[in-house]
């Protein structure tokens, strides 16, 4: 790694913490990234707030592997003491909104991609993919632009997982239930209430386990999150409305696990969605077998990402901690960020190279 790579990749991404992205408002920085590789002689593609590239000598007969991350953030939480638009650094680390999450993924993913770019010798294509709206899981980001790619062999998805290899990750699917009584008057013997109804449902969520689990990922994680029901002390309520948040593993499909959940409640149950998928790689697959020899863990991750939206292998890996994501103050040491650069191309040299 030149430290060319790294210098850019600081000053990128100091860049992006100074401009403003929220989710869905990341046109700022989805210019500066397409303006930092168009300096590099790199073309790019662009749909909304989503910019790709390919590497210079794409070749349609190689298999293709995808590098992706998010450039859209949070709002800041209200604690910061610093600006958080304002690129900070003290005493080795760089402070601002997104240096975290997951900025200095996706630079370091940048620089690995350029590290790569005009080789002759690649046994498969890179795709470089930074994407929007990842923070809301919305329709616009790597959902968008996924079927402009081509084919896929497998991703790094670029999150901050100290350059460990998540393997596995969750998938998320919300339930919107319902259950029905009969409304009537408090004070006498009438009416079926609606929460009574609801109770059974909701013990079953807090207590079944299903049968299948996964190596990594353990069981499936049901929580009630939310229930509403009732208008006012005397009247027996009609409907008790809940909500679950259902954690899937790759041991089930969200069919499946909609399908179990359906034959045991009688509430009515309505999936937001079932877009987020679970998602995992083979442990022999190279990709994987190249982070082992470089001495990283591997490790299942409880919390989604664009990983949910993609039908193909994928590890999820990248500098930083998500302990630190959404907090205030977020940062991210600066040896994280030229050990990210560093650990990725390590990863892929011996699979991608002649």
């Amino acid at each position: 790694m030149t430290n060319t790579l790294y210098q850019d990749a600081l000053a990128l991404l100091k860049q992006l913490i100074s401009i403003q992205s929220f989710s869905r408002e990341e046109a700022g920085t989805a210019e500066a990234i397409a303006q930092f590789l168009q300096a590099r002689g790199v073309e790019i593609h662009r749909k909304e707030n989503n910019v790709w590239a390919f590497n210079k000598h794409y070749n349609p007969a190689l298999p293709t592997v995808l590098l992706n991350s998010h450039h859209d953030t949070v709002k800041p939480h209200p604690s910061w003491t610093f600006d958080p638009l304002t690129p900070t650094v003290q005493d080795g680390k760089l402070y601002g909104l997104g240096s975290n999450d997951a900025g200095g993924c996706l630079v370091s993913l940048i620089a690995t991609f350029l590290h790569f770019y005009d080789r002759t010798d690649l046994t498969y294509n890179l795709v470089l993919a930074a994407t929007a709206e990842e923070e809301i899981s919305g329709r616009n980001g790597i959902e968008l632009v996924y079927p402009e790619l081509g084919e896929i062999a497998f991703a790094i998805v670029g999150e901050p997982t100290q350059m460990h290899l998540a393997v596995a990750e969750k998938g998320l699917m919300v339930l919107d239930c319902v259950a029905h009584g009969q409304g009537g008057h408090a004070a006498r013997e009438e009416g079926i209430n609606a929460i009574y109804q609801a109770l059974p449902d909701i013990e079953w969520f807090r207590t079944y386990r299903f049968p299948k689990e996964s190596s990594f990922l353990g069981p499936v994680k049901m929580s009630v999150t939310v229930i509403q029901a009732g208008s006012q002390h005397n009247v027996v309520p009609d409907q008790c409305k809940f909500t679950v948040d259902v954690r899937m593993t790759d041991a089930y499909g969200p069919e499946e696990v909609l399908s179990i959940i359906r034959e045991h409640v009688k509430s009515e149950v309505t999936p937001r969605s079932t877009r987020l998928q679970p998602s995992s790689i083979d442990r022999e697959h190279p990709i994987v077998q190249s982070g082992i020899k470089l001495g990283r863990n591997l490790y299942g991750s409880p919390t989604t990402s664009d990983q949910a939206l993609l039908d193909i292998p994928s590890l999820k890996m990248g500098p930083g901690d998500s302990a630190r994501s959404h907090t205030a103050d977020e940062f991210i040491y600066l040896s994280e960020l030229e050990e990210g650069i560093a650990l990725y191309i390590q990863l892929l040299t011996p699979v991608i190279t002649a």
